[in-house]
């Protein structure tokens, strides 16, 4: 598995603390955040990962910046992205089950380094469910492509 993580200057240690525990997962990571403390804009790597996500280079993402809101939300205007803001577990695992989301984002001003480990955890190790949940997500790509529901 491979996955693309990206960040703002709020973040660095905290994309440091998950890149390393998914490398000891096993995950194959690759960073396009920042490394620096100075000034950044999150939507450049909410892009950037969102890029790599709906292109299929990597498998997901995992984005994070002050809240987790701004960088999703930049995230979410690339075609093909679902990323969702989780501040627990049970969101990022009922995320992946229900809409399918390709993408965890999380704040490293909202949470702290073991609740941030629990839910990449929760995330990665939990798979669509498909069924009843696939219309709503089909629902969600038409929005996305201009379709009137």
């Amino acid at each position: 598995m491979k996955l693309a993580i990206g960040n703002d200057h709020t973040a660095v240690d905290l994309k440091n603390t998950i890149k390393s525990h998914l490398e000891q997962r096993g995950v194959e990571v690759l960073d396009v955040g920042t490394n620096s403390t100075q000034s950044f804009d999150y939507p450049i790597s909410g892009y950037k990962v969102g890029t790599l996500v709906a292109s299929g280079e990597v498998d997901g993402g995992v984005l994070i910046c002050g809240t987790g809101v701004g960088i999703s939300l930049a995230a979410n205007k690339v075609r093909g992205v679902r990323a969702c803001v989780c501040s627990e577990p049970y969101t990022a695992a009922l995320s992946k089950r229900h809409n399918n989301a390709n993408i965890v984002a999380f704040g490293a001003r909202v949470v702290g380094d073991e609740m941030a480990k629990l839910i990449v955890d929760s995330w990665l190790d939990a798979t669509y469910e498909g069924g009843r949940h696939q219309r709503r997500v089909d629902l969600i790509t038409k929005i996305e492509e201009g379709g009137a529901l």
